[in-house]
Parts: C-alpha cells; structure tokens; sequence
C-alpha cells in the first residue's frame, strides 16, 4: 500500500466535502438511524451505533443531530426502513468501483447509479465482479502534527496493540487491522494516549489504477456524482488519487 495513502485521498477531497457539510451530515444520520433500528439506541451495547457516533463525531456533526436519529429509531413515531444494496462496477479507464447506498426506494437508487456510471465513461457489472479487488479492513489515522513519537516506536505499538500493519506518510500514521480486531486495537491505542483523525471499517484496494486526461476528468466526476446522491453512503475505488495535487 506503500505510496497509495488513503488519508492524503481524504484530505484531497476535504474541501469538497465541507462544501456538502448539510448532505454529509443527512447521510450520517442515516446510518446512525439504521445502526440503532437494528442494535437498540445504548451505544455501549451495538457496537456498530458506537462506530457511527464516531464516525459522525469526526465529521464534527452536532451531538443533537445524533441524538435526534437515535430518538427516530428507538422511538414509536418512526416507520421508515431503509435497505442497504450495494452496487459494483467499472469507471473510465477499467477503474474498480464499489458503491454502498441506504434507501428507501430500490428503483429511484437503481436508476441514479446507474445514470451516474453511464454519463461519466463507466458501466455497473454484476455483483461480485470488483469486489475480490478490495480487502475489507479497519483502519486508524493518526495525526502527526504535535505528536511527539518516531515511526519505529509508532509501529511497535501499533503492532502490540493487535494491528497488522502500518503506514506512513508525512502528515500520518495510516494503522490497519483485521475487521474483527479493529475496536480492540482502537481501544488499546486510546488508551495509550492516541486520537484519531480517522478511524473506520473501510474497503482497501488490493491494486490501484493510475489515469490522466479525460478518464481521469470523467472518474473524478464520477466520484463526486455518486457521492452527491442522497442515496449514497460509501464510495470505494481504487483510483491511484496520490498523483493528484
């Protein structure tokens, strides 16, 4: 993964994203909604709620907000059942693309994805036909900005703490972990003292593709388009974006 840094992609799109902070935050409660619907409200008891919140806490999203999903969904008032459907395919240039979406209307998200490959150079493929080229992991970014700690003591940590392996770049400490392992060593880290400026379940490309030109033009906008849907909760791809100033 060495030169492929999934924060410098995050940081990339930082800007863009303020700029969506309303849709970014709707989206979230969402998922928050979902998690609670499912596993109850108490965050100490649904280990996924508990990923949310934080998730959502990262975004800076207000704790009334999250308190005001948490109520939807444990309360009597709130019928809405949202379906998670997952859609894979190919963008410009043969790029891999994985898009998960929550929604309460299969064929209006159906449609938009499908409308959003085919105006921007790609085309969805059935289930499976990407997703062997993305290893699920848990991932844990930690600043390095007034942190007082050199790779190598960084990395023995990381590594006693449970986690697989460790990258780094000028601006963080990338930390990757087995799903299954992912709180315990987010746990451990806390405790030692760590914060994280990202900390997430996430899809991690085994290989990336490199574009330029038009198909790199049409996968950016392909990317923002998707992200943009209401319905869209994750896009995962594996555009090589560390070219991209």
């Amino acid at each position: 993964m060495a030169g492929h840094s999934k924060w410098k992609n995050i940081q990339r799109r930082k800007n863009a994203q303020d700029a969506k902070r309303g849709k970014i935050f709707m989206k979230l409660a969402k998922e928050i909604y979902v998690a609670a619907k499912m596993g109850g409200g108490d965050p100490s008891a649904n280990a996924s709620l508990r990923l949310v919140i934080e998730k959502a806490k990262a975004a800076n999203m207000p704790n009334e907000n999250i308190e005001r999903a948490i109520k939807k969904a444990t309360g009597n008032q709130e019928h809405t059942n949202y379906e998670e459907i997952k859609y894979e395919g190919y963008g410009p240039g043969g790029v891999a693309v994985m898009v998960t979406c929550l929604t309460d209307n299969k064929n209006r998200t159906a449609s938009n994805v499908r409308v959003a490959f085919s105006k921007n150079g790609g085309n969805l493929g059935e289930t499976g036909c990407v997703s062997y080229l993305f290893d699920r992991k848990g991932l844990l970014v930690i600043a390095r900005e007034g942190l007082d700690i050199d790779e190598d003591d960084m990395l023995l940590q990381a590594i006693e703490a449970g986690a697989e392996e460790m990258e780094t770049t000028d601006e963080a400490f990338e930390i990757y972990t087995a799903p299954e392992n992912f709180e315990e060593v987010k746990n451990k880290l806390a405790e030692s003292g760590f914060e994280f400026a990202q900390a997430e379940i996430t899809m991690i490309p085994q290989t990336y593709t490199t574009l330029t030109g038009d198909d790199l033009t049409k996968m950016l906008k392909l990317i923002d388009t998707l992200e943009d849907d209401d319905d869209v909760q994750e896009v995962y791809h594996n555009l090589d974006e560390s070219v991209i100033e």
